[in-house]
Parts: structure tokens; sequence; C-alpha cells
């Protein structure tokens, strides 16, 4: 996984997208088919529904759902800080509870979300990838980064992608389901329990950075990861406290989305998926873009950022002899500044992490050297990404469960890779 160098209640409605048929397939249950080339699914495959959790719901409703149980509101409050302050569920920690009653409280507020399957570790220790398995099924992966000075968790918000960009091992899965806040944050809660408890390398800690960069399209889940949003934002006992230019949410491109997220004052750090400077190439390596176009997720970053003053985040996977020559370089720095200048990005050019099924690789290091230094002689803030856990597979674009590829899908995703190169070497 990757991290930025610069990220800088109600729930929300969701945001209406134009209607996409469901693409999804499984050959058995529970194996996914990879979807064909340039297809989208914005509808999951499967539906299932996780019990309410005390994270899914606002302060009020705690109060309200506590006193049902015929126990007093200021009990709320109680779980609340047990939940966002010391990181615990268990029972025997609930001591401020009466006996006779932590059993059955945390079976209402606390219902069991998320089984850890396995562990991986890489970087000696500082880089670990989690693989969940849902209540219903469904796998997703988080990833904790550790560093001398911050923690950074790196989050899933869907199982599966519908987006199906082609050099990314989750978007050939498909999209199984979105998840819950709950199942969200609770990603966030276990990641700061097993760091408060000492029990991974490196000593305890907390978590001081979250990136939505795990699997799936964190806006075409919108309701709860705004909600989620909110809860790593507001102060304990209602979240976690952490502050807004701590939370990075990034998208490939959901324009009206993004424009909800401005207009509601979501607190988080936007990130925008670009990989390409032009449409031809870019509606290639990420599909969504024949819906909402670099001109129109540009309009909406430049918007953010108007509102919110806090810079945005242009992430650019570099792919050898695709997107990495220096004239895509000079026209991705002509169109962010003309969108209002050199100052409201910061672009991450990405090394592009091993897929496998896919025959691209990462750009060579000179040609990413030129590629940054041409961003920087127009004025533009840049950055070559730091890449963690590409060894564990968890590194960006690598998190993913198996997938099944039919020889159709290989034909199709082989005439896929020659268009795009046709494409990226077009104008070479």
């Amino acid at each position: 996984m990757n991290t930025p160098e610069d990220p800088t209640d109600r729930p929300a409605t969701p945001v209406a997208l134009p209607p996409t048929p469901d693409l999804s397939r499984e050959a058995v249950p529970g194996q996914k088919v990879a979807l064909a080339p340039g297809q989208l699914q914005m509808r999951p495959s499967r539906r299932g529904k996780p019990p309410v959790h005390l994270a899914d719901l606002t302060l009020a409703e705690r109060k309200a759902a506590v006193e049902e149980m015929g126990l007093p509101g200021f009990r709320a409050k109680q779980l609340s800080v047990h939940y966002f302050e010391h990181f615990t569920t268990d029972p025997g920690d609930l001591t401020d509870l009466p006996k006779e009653r932590r059993d059955e409280l945390v079976e209402r507020f606390f219902p069991p979300l998320l089984t850890q399957v396995s562990r991986q570790s890489a970087d000696h220790g500082a880089t670990q990838k989690f693989l969940w398995q849902l209540f219903d099924g469904p796998m997703v992966e988080s990833v904790l980064m550790r560093y001398s000075d911050r923690n950074t968790l790196c989050i899933s918000s869907e199982a599966g992608c519908g987006m199906n960009c082609p050099f990314c091992a989750t978007g050939q899965m498909g999209l199984t389901r979105n998840l819950s806040a709950a199942e969200i944050l609770e990603q966030v809660r276990i990641a700061n329990r097993m760091l408060a408890r000492g029990e991974l390398p490196g000593g305890t800690g907390r978590v001081n950075n979250i990136v939505f960069m795990g699997m799936g399209e964190p806006l075409a889940n919108y309701r709860p990861v705004a909600t989620v949003c909110r809860r790593l934002n507001a102060p304990a006992p209602e979240g976690f406290g952490m502050g807004a230019r701590h939370i990075t949410v990034s998208t490939v491109g959901l324009a009206p989305a993004v424009r909800k997220l401005t207009a509601e004052k979501i607190p988080l750090t936007l990130a925008v998926s670009l990989h390409a400077p032009d449409d031809a190439l870019r509606n290639e390596l990420v599909p969504i873009n024949t819906r909402f176009d670099i001109d129109e997720i540009l309009d909406a970053a430049w918007e953010y950022f108007e509102t919110t003053g806090r810079r945005v985040s242009i992430e650019y996977a570099l792919i050898r002899d695709i997107n990495d020559q220096q004239h895509r370089a000079q026209l991705l720095a002509d169109r962010l500044i003309a969108k209002g200048g050199a100052h409201w990005i910061h672009v991450n050019p990405i090394p592009l992490n091993p897929v496998k099924g896919s025959k691209w690789t990462a750009s060579d290091p000179r040609v990413e050297k030129i590629f940054v230094q041409t961003l920087r002689d127009n004025g533009i803030s840049a950055t070559i990404r730091d890449t963690r856990g590409s060894d564990i597979d968890g590194a960006c674009g690598q998190l993913a469960a198996e997938v099944i590829e039919t020889d159709t899908h290989r034909e199709d995703r082989e005439a896929r890779v020659a268009r795009v190169e046709a494409i990226a070497g077009a104008t070479d």
C-alpha cells in the first residue's frame, strides 16, 4: 500500500448516478468472475445487511437505544467511551457498567462484524496486511503502515470494486457489496486496539492517518463513507477525534459525489485518482471517465478546494510506456494549472505495483524523475509515493480476493491492453 505524501449528524442521502446494468457474475458461490473490460458495476451483486452497531448510530440514537433497554441514557456515553477511546468491546472491560447487563449490552451494541482470517507482515514488521471476513462471508483487506512519526491505516469501503480499472487487482473483482459504516470503522478500532496493546511490531501507538485507498470506490458507497468521516473526525465519545487533514478519501472521479462532499462539508482531504491527462487514454485506464471526464472531475475538485481551502491530491500510477511520457507530464501540468494555478493541488506519481495477470510494469526510475521534474518546472508540487507492502500484495492496486478469469475475459483483456498501448503511443 502507498500513502500520500501530502494529504493536507445525520447520514447523507446517496448520490444519484446514471443506471448501470448489474454486471456481476459468480461461477460458483463466493468466487467472482472478472468483469469484462470497460464495464462498470454500480450495484452490488449481494446486499448483505449487517446488524446495527453502536458505530452506526448518532449520540442521540445510542441514548435512545440504551433507554429502550430500560437503562439510563448516560450508559450510552460510557459505551461510546469504551469503543472510541479505549477501543474495546470486551464485556470484561466494561467495568463501569452493570455486571449483570454487560453481555446483553455487548450483544446489542457490538455485534461481531469482522473476523480476522490472516495477518501478513512486510517491511521488517512496519507493514501489516489484514484479511477480514464479513459476517455474511465476503472478504476485505486493510493495511497498517508504521513510520517513525505516524501510523497510517488504509481501509476498505467495499467488498470488491465495480470501477474495473485494468491495472488494479481489486478492480478486476467486480463489486460484491458495500460495507456499512460500522464495518469500515471496525477496521480502525481493531487497528487502534492492537497498537494500544502493543500487539504489533514497533511498540505501542495509535492510528494517526486514515486513507480510503483499500478495496472499493469510497464515493460509490457515499452514505456510509460520509458517516465514517464524521465519526472519525468527531471528538470522543462521539467518534475518534481525528483531524480532517488526517482523513483522505480517494476517488476515481465520481464528480457528483465530490460536489456533494463539498456541499455537505464532510471533514476529509480529497484525493483524485487521475492516472492520465487525456480523455482517450483515461477512458481505457479508468472507465468511469466515459461518464465523468477529466474536465468534470477537475472542476469538482477545484470547487472542493475553493470551498474547503484544503489542497487536493492527484494520484497518478506511472505505467511504463503507457502514461509516463514527458509530454503527458506537461499536459497534466497544463490541465491542472488551467483550472486554478499550481497552488491548489499536489501530485503523487505512484510506481505501478505488479498485478497478477497484467503485463504492465512500473516506469523506469529515470522516467519517473523526468515526469516529476516536468511537473515541478511548472510550479506544481509533486512527490513520488512511498511504496509499501508489494511483496505481500498489500500495495496500492494489489488488494483482491481470488478472481476467476475465463478465456473470453482473457481475450477481451488482451484486446484492451492492445487498445491502451495504441492510444498511449499515438502521440509519441
